[in-house]
């Protein structure tokens, strides 16, 4: 609150805002053909170069009220409660484009907040940061403008040449600016809501195209590989269906996502693109559908670790790890036994993502396997080419513990 603020309530509504006078005042002759042509200039402007619209907005209600001033305060809401920027002004005070003024602390405010036109007299008595710029300012209508009557937009202002300069046909023709000014800046902001829509439904439709590129050209390598490891066609279906069915839980989790504008005059283009999924979110999705034969005593997975986010091919490609260590597992190790279980945890240190999978309670490893099959070979090529990064086994009685080592920047791909 500004020190003085109740003090000064009595002299604002009696000394400075004297809305009513413009009743009282005889309406200067209308130059109809002077309006009509001020709003077909509007109109055009629209059309065809709305970029132009309020600075010509500012620039015709300073030649059509014959003020020494004009500008726009327009409204931010930060930093909070927000503050009006002066921008396009036009005469005396264009030296101060872009200077901002308190939201709750001005003409411009109080405007706002009536939703209707103000007629004000030498507001630098009130308001000591007008006096301290060293103006004196006579008279000052101000029209608040409000986008569709509910965004507001902030304030036309004009500054009056001497006392008395206003009437209420200023007011009048102000007014109808104004609201043409409304709906041209609404149907501006529509034109470019619809573009931003078709521009976000082409780069929609380009993701798609590459990503089903993409997972043609990994089912096809599945399946030229899976075909070398398997023994008949019922292995190979088995192998490629499991395969395939973890490429589909990643391409699900990882979907085109639209961002769309965000309100008020700030709005900005929205964007498609892929959006990608939790690390944690993915290895349960994986693992889930080994969870039912261990429900009587607890889930049969332990997973934890911090937020980490995956791009769609890095998903794509944890996806089928997580899958071959799942699948062999319910094969060869915890999973073949009611007290099996699994750990999966990571952590994120030193620009590296250290994921570990322990398995506890299966079936006795007599030995370390003497060599590697397709998954394995698999799981292999994928974090060491794929992702770059480094991969290890500890064979143990009780069970296998697989750590594997990425650079975490590989992950957002």
């Amino acid at each position: 609150m500004i020190p003085g603020m109740a003090s000064l309530a009595h002299r604002q509504a009696d000394d400075v805002f004297i809305t009513d006078e413009l009743n009282t005042r005889a309406p200067s002759r209308v130059d109809s053909l002077k309006e009509k042509q001020a709003l077909q200039d509007l109109a055009a402007r629209m059309s065809s170069w709305p970029e132009e619209v309020l600075p010509r907005f500012v620039e015709l209600a300073m030649e059509m009220t014959e003020g020494s001033s004009a500008g726009l305060s327009l409204y931010e809401e930060e930093p909070a409660p927000g503050v009006f920027r002066w921008r396009w002004l036009q005469g005396l005070l264009s030296p101060f484009e872009g200077t901002t003024v308190p939201r709750d602390f001005s003409p411009c405010g109080v405007a706002l907040d009536r939703n209707d036109i103000v007629l004000c007299a030498h507001p630098e008595r009130v308001y000591n940061w007008i006096a301290e710029a060293g103006l004196t300012i006579p008279e000052a209508l101000l029209v608040p403008l409000y986008l569709g009557g509910t965004v507001p937009l902030g304030t036309l202002w004009i500054i009056g040449r001497g006392p008395r300069h206003f009437d209420r046909g200023h007011a009048r023709a102000m007014k109808e600016l104004a609201s043409f000014v409304d709906i041209a800046l609404r149907m501006v902001r529509t034109e470019e809501r619809l573009q931003q829509a078709l521009d976000a439904q082409q780069m929609l439709a380009r993701e798609m195209s590459h990503r089903i590129k993409n997972l043609f050209a990994m089912t096809n390598g599945l399946l030229r590989l899976s075909a070398h490891a398997a023994s008949d066609k019922d292995e190979l279906v088995q192998l490629m269906s499991g395969r395939l069915q973890a490429l589909a839980t990643a391409h699900a989790l990882v979907r085109p996502a639209f961002r769309g504008p965000v309100r008020g005059d700030r709005d900005h283009a929205g964007a498609a693109k892929a959006a990608g999924h939790d690390l944690d979110t993915l290895i349960r999705t994986i693992v889930s559908p080994y969870e039912r034969s261990g429900t009587e005593q607890g889930s049969r997975f332990a997973i934890a670790g911090p937020g980490v986010s995956c791009g769609e091919q890095s998903s794509n490609g944890m996806a089928l790890v997580l899958h071959e260590l799942a699948t062999n597992a319910a094969k060869y190790g915890a999973l073949t036994t009611e007290h099996g279980r699994i750990a999966v945890d990571w952590r994120l240190s030193d620009g590296k993502l250290a994921l570990q999978w322990e398995e506890t309670g299966g079936r006795p490893i007599e030995a370390e396997p003497a060599s590697t099959g397709f998954g394995g070979s698999l799981v292999r090529t994928i974090v060491q080419h794929q992702f770059g990064g480094t991969l290890s086994y500890d064979w143990r009685d009780d069970g296998i513990t697989v750590r594997i080592a990425v650079p975490a920047d590989r992950l957002s791909a």
